[in-house]
Formats: structure tokens, C-alpha cells, sequence
């Protein structure tokens, strides 16, 4: 499952993602085209032409986790292309996506980082 304390960020690849690939072939973008550690901690996302599914790779201790998503009604607020570098988000984010939100969510309350309490 998704723990989000395991994950240090997430890279969204931008554009279309030919999503027969499974975890080899996704695994291969991450490292080649993103110039990023598919080992690392982190969560990479691609979303196929129609926007309608998506898959999220994950390394965990040992092995990958692959998570698939299928709408059967509508479609993901996904980033258009444009350029070739994933676009990091937050975990918060990609939540908003997988709700079917932008992820741009101008209303929503601003993160705050706690300092000390007096």
C-alpha cells in the first residue's frame, strides 16, 4: 500500500505514457528519460493518451509495486507535455489528482510546517 512517510516525493510524467508497459519498461523511463533512481523513494506516475488510467511505480525494500488505476467515468486532470523532465508534486497533490481535482487547488488551506509550541 501507499505509505505516504515512506515517500519522499513524486514525479508525474508529463504527457502520455504507452501503459502496456509494466514495470520493466516503466522502470527503464524513470532511469533513461528522467534521469532519476527508479530505487529511490519515491512514486512515478503516468497516465495513458485518453487520461482515463494511470499507473504509479514504487520501489518498497525489495521489489516494485506497481498500482493501477482504471476511471470508468471521466478522465485525470493530467499536466499537458511540454517538456521531457517529470514535474514533481506533492503527495497532497497527487491525492487531488487521483480524486479527479487539478492540481492546482487554489482554495485549499496552505501547508504549515510547525516550529514550537510555547
Amino acid at each position: 500500500m501507499l505509505n505516504e512517510a515512506a515517500i519522499e516525493r513524486v514525479y508525474l510524467a508529463r504527457g502520455k505514457t504507452d501503459l502496456r508497459k509494466s514495470i520493466d519498461g516503466l522502470a527503464v523511463i524513470v532511469k533513461e528519460s528522467f534521469d532519476l533512481d527508479p530505487f529511490s523513494p519515491c512514486l512515478f506516475v503516468f497516465c495513458n493518451r485518453k487520461k482515463d488510467k494511470l499507473k504509479i511505480l514504487h520501489w518498497s525494500n525489495n521489489g516494485f509495486w506497481l498500482y493501477y488505476k482504471r476511471l470508468e467515468e471521466g478522465k485525470f486532470k493530467w499536466p499537458d507535455e511540454g517538456s521531457p523532465v517529470p514535474m514533481k508534486i506533492t503527495y497532497r497533490q497527487l491525492r487531488w489528482l487521483l480524486d479527479g481535482l487539478s492540481l492546482d487547488q487554489g482554495d485549499a488551506h496552505k501547508e504549515v510546517k510547525a516550529r514550537t509550541i510555547l
